[in-house]
């Protein structure tokens, strides 16, 4: 935790630790098809007192490779994360998705030994602990769970696997989400169990992702909700295509999306 003096923000009455230089990984997915989950992170990151910036040289972090078994192929753009994101003026790099993150604590170690490069593996070493998925720089950095949001909606959460088994973010974003103002928070049946996205597994195996899809989508359905939360825009991309199919009129939204409003 950055410990140091409080400061207090008067408009939304919240206390907060001294402002840090926090760099954006905002991901393929979130810059091509969730730009508003970036955009939602930079706004709440801001709002709480923290410089964003935004390195543009950032790329893919390479998990779709990796994940493919292409995992040689991986490798440079793994060399270019730690390159990019290494500045050391970054106190923290932050991203709205738990899955890319968990690439770089998990499988970026295991692509420098494969490698065979002893100079990637302790820039990963490095690098590692400084970046964060949004729940955990919040929580266990910055030591905030209400960061005065307001959300007058009935919200259910989906826990992504890579957030709950990878990361292991645990109650974290639930507890974010118990501290928005005004929010009717009901819980997901089923939780734990995959949507069936899992990243190419979705078109590798199709019917078999439909199948897990239709499965979630009922659990969804079920609670009443007006919005699906998650923490990673890939499965909320395939659970959201799986309700407006449906013409649920339920919305899949970014929990950082959640956060960031204030009215």
């Amino acid at each position: 935790m950055n410990h140091g003096i409080a400061i207090m923000n008067d408009r939304l009455g919240l206390w907060f630790n001294p402002a840090m230089r926090v760099a954006l990984f905002v991901t393929c997915v979130n810059d091509t098809f969730a730009p508003q989950a970036a955009r939602a992170t930079v706004e709440l990151l801001e709002r709480l007192g923290h410089e964003v910036v935004f390195p543009p040289q950032q790329t893919c972090c390479g998990q779709m490779h990796a994940n493919t078994g292409y995992q040689l192929e991986a490798v440079p753009l793994a060399r270019r994360f730690v390159r990019v994101f290494g500045d050391p003026s970054f106190e923290a790099i932050v991203s709205p998705s738990a899955s890319c993150v968990g690439m770089v604590h998990d499988q970026y170690p295991r692509l420098a030994e494969l490698a065979g490069d002893r100079d990637l593996a302790e820039r990963v070493r490095e690098l590692a602990p400084r970046v964060h998925d949004l729940t955990t720089f919040l929580v266990d950095v910055l030591g905030v769970e209400d960061v005065g949001a307001v959300f007058p909606h009935r919200v259910t959460y989906h826990p992504t696997c890579h957030g709950l088994r990878g990361l292991r973010l645990a109650d974290r974003p639930l507890r974010l989400l118990r501290a928005v103002r005004d929010i009717d928070l009901v819980e997901l049946p089923e939780a734990e169990t995959c949507c069936g996205f899992g990243g190419t597994f979705a078109v590798k195996n199709a019917d078999t992702s439909a199948a897990m899809l239709a499965d979630k989508v009922r659990c969804v359905l079920d609670t009443g909700a007006d919005v699906c939360a998650a923490a990673d825009s890939s499965c909320l991309l395939h659970i959201g295509g799986g309700l407006e199919r449906q013409r649920a009129g339920v919305r899949a939204m970014h929990l950082a999306e959640i956060l960031a409003s204030t009215r």
